[in-house]
This record gives structure tokens, C-alpha cells and sequence, in this order.
């Protein structure tokens, strides 16, 4: 279902191969895992159906992402079916632009999943504090977002919900997409048709309900991109019903104040990938995507394998310093988290 605005934030593995911190290769079943294996740090992040807490294992040291989601709250919010989905979709995932899945458990209150961390916190939290990025480091994240939906293209799964909150840098500053909680699988002979994301990047084929396919998250690229470069999406309104019309008359807002001077060849990729017609939209093809004139200087095998150094680099001090979530965990939560035996 839709979410209503800009909500989310968390060195990364560099294995380009996602393994369980069981050592078995395949994360869907670790039963020899449990909360009391891990040390919680803090809460860094809070996604839709759950919960975020940076956790240290025992055994080996490394931290992860815990998410953790209530199963009494799963069902008030007839959330189930996505967090079951958000966790089979994630065991088909690998690779060095994702967050990926390391091991999965539950206990009698709550289910886990634990993922990569990502300590250099999300792209929402940075653009707050910086309120533009230059177009360099536009370009660049662009490139890896592009990177990581290429593949999960591949692998048949729509995102749908691109957006700075669910994109996570790690402390060198590469791009990792997380959040696959209304992600789906692309079937050709049954385009999707549901209202899934969030309603400032929903592409207007969502909106029109006749049905949609991957072109969808290309378009939501184009509205991060602008969102980077401008400091405001492209598409606003003051209700929901405003904000689906403007994306559907192509009505785009441009800051009061515009006084960035964005490159012509800029220019060009931005409005390509919000092309109100799907087929024709910069992304949906992927040589037409890689000869763009704008990323003719991009050696995309080492960007897809993170070889090339961002322009970016994060401040894990400061992202540490954002005591919101802390907060949240202290004045929201009755009780610490704490393991209960689950039920034979």
C-alpha cells in the first residue's frame, strides 16, 4: 500500500555474495539463530511494518541491521502478506548494491531479518542537512540506484518505492537499495495494477491502474534524481488527489528560488527518465540508458562491482549524532526488546 511522504537510516560487507551468518549459503532458514546472539547497539531506522536496531553478533564481532516486526502488529495492520514477501524476495537477492539478506528468525512476539549495515545513513538524512547535492554526486548515485534495478530487473522484481529514504550509504559512500516491502515479481502475462509506494514517486502508470512493469521504478529514479538536485520532488500537491494529478498532467514544480545551473546533458537524463510514456522512458531499455551522452565518461562494470570512489563521503559521527530514533525507542516502547521463547 502507499505510503504517505518521505519517511527512514543506517562498513558494509563487501562480498558481492550475500551468505547467512550461519555459514549456510542459504539465509531462509537459520534455526540456530537467536536475538540473544547479538548485542543491540541502537535503533538507526524505521521502515514502514517494522523496526531498525544496529546489533553486534557474539560470535564473530561484525554488526548488522536487525529489523525486527511485531506479528500482533503485522496482523492489525494486515501487513503479513508484505512482510512474507519483503523476506522471499530478499533471499533471492545478491549483489553489491543491495542490502541484502543475511539470516532470518522469529521468537513468539516478533520476526527478524538481519541485514547488511549500512552505517553511513540514508540519502533522505543527507539531503536534509544539505538540502542539494551537486550534480556530480547526483550523477553517481544515480548510476548505482540504476545499477542495483537493472538488477533486480533481471531477476524479475519491481521495487516500487525508489525514494532517498530507502537508499543506504555505506562509509565509503556507495548506494545500497533496501525495503522490499511492496516490491513484486514482474509477470508478463499479469502487469501489476495495485497502488504500491509512495504517492510523490508513483509513476502515472500506477496511477492509471490499467497496468505497469518495471518502468515504473525508472520513473521514481527520475524523481530522486530531482529530488537531489533541487532539494523537492518534481510532483506535489497538498492531498494525495493533488499530487496523482500533477504526476498525471505532467505539471512538474521547479523551486521558487531555482538558481542551480544543472548541465544541459543533465537536464536531458532527468526529463528522459520522467517520460510520461513508459516505453519511452531512459532506463526501460538498458543500451539506450548506457549511451546516454551524460554517462559516456561511466565504466559501468566497476561502478556495478563499487571499484570507483564516491564523490560523497558520509560522516558516521554525524549520522550518529541523530538521536531521533533513540528517542523514539525510549518514549514508543514500553519495554526493551528482549528474546521470547517461541512456541513448540
Amino acid at each position: 500500500m502507499p505510503s504517505d511522504g518521505n519517511n527512514s537510516a543506517t562498513p558494509s560487507s563487501s562480498a558481492h555474495r550475500a551468505r547467512s551468518i550461519s555459514g549456510d549459503s542459504d539465509a531462509s532458514v537459520n534455526q540456530g539463530i537467536h536475538l540473544s546472539d547479538f548485542e543491540l547497539l541502537r535503533s538507526v531506522g524505521r521502515g514502514s511494518f517494522g523496526r531498525v536496531m544496529l546489533a553486534r553478533r557474539h560470535a564473530d564481532g561484525r554488526t548488522y541491521a536487525l529489523k525486527y516486526i511485531s506479528k500482533d502488529q503485522c496482523i492489525r495492520q494486515k501487513a503479513v502478506r508484505n512482510i512474507i514477501n519483503e523476506r522471499r524476495i530478499l533471499q533471492r537477492l545478491s549483489h553489491p548494491l543491495v542490502c541484502n539478506l543475511q539470516a532470518a528468525f522469529q521468537d513468539d512476539e516478533h520476526m527478524y531479518i538481519v541485514l547488511d549495515s549500512m552505517l553511513g545513513g540514508d540519502l533522505a538524512f543527507h539531503l536534509e542537512r544539505c538540502e542539494f547535492f551537486p550534480e556530480e554526486v547526483v550523477k553517481f548515485y544515480v548510476c548505482e540506484i540504476a545499477l542495483a534495478l537493472r538488477y533486480l530487473h533481471k531477476q524479475h522484481i519491481v521495487h516500487r518505492d525508489v525514494k532517498p529514504a530507502n537508499v543506504l550509504l555505506d562509509e565509503r559512500g556507495h548506494c545500497h537499495l533496501t525495503d522490499f516491502n511492496v516490491a513484486g515479481r514482474i509477470r508478463r502475462d499479469k502487469p501489476m495494477k495495485s497502488l504500491a509506494g509512495t504517492y510523490s514517486y508513483m509513476a502515472p502508470e500506477i496511477y492509471k491502474q490499467k497496468g505497469y512493469y518495471e518502468s515504473v521504478d525508472w520513473w521514481s529514479l527520475g524523481v530522486l534524481m530531482f529530488e537531489l538536485l533541487y532539494g523537492k520532488t518534481p510532483f506535489r500537491g497538498k492531498t494525495k488527489r493533488d499530487i496523482g494529478d500533477a504526476v498525471i498532467k505532467y505539471q512538474i514544480t521547479y523551486p521558487k528560488k531555482n538558481e542551480r545551473k544543472i548541465s544541459p546533458l543533465c537536464t536531458d537524463a532527468l526529463h528522459s527518465f520522467l517520460e510520461p510514456k513508459a516505453r519511452d522512458r531512459l532506463g526501460c531499455k538498458y543500451r539506450p540508458f548506457k549511451e546516454h551522452p551524460y554517462f559516456s565518461d561511466v565504466v559501468w562494470d566497476k561502478m556495478d562491482r563499487k571499484e570507483l570512489s564516491s564523490p560523497f563521503q558520509p560522516d558516521p559521527a554525524l549520522v550518529k549524532t541523530d538521536v531521533l530514533y533513540q528517542l523514539e525507542e525510549v518514549l514508543l516502547h514500553e519495554a526493551p526488546l528482549q528474546q521470547k521463547r517461541k512456541k513448540k
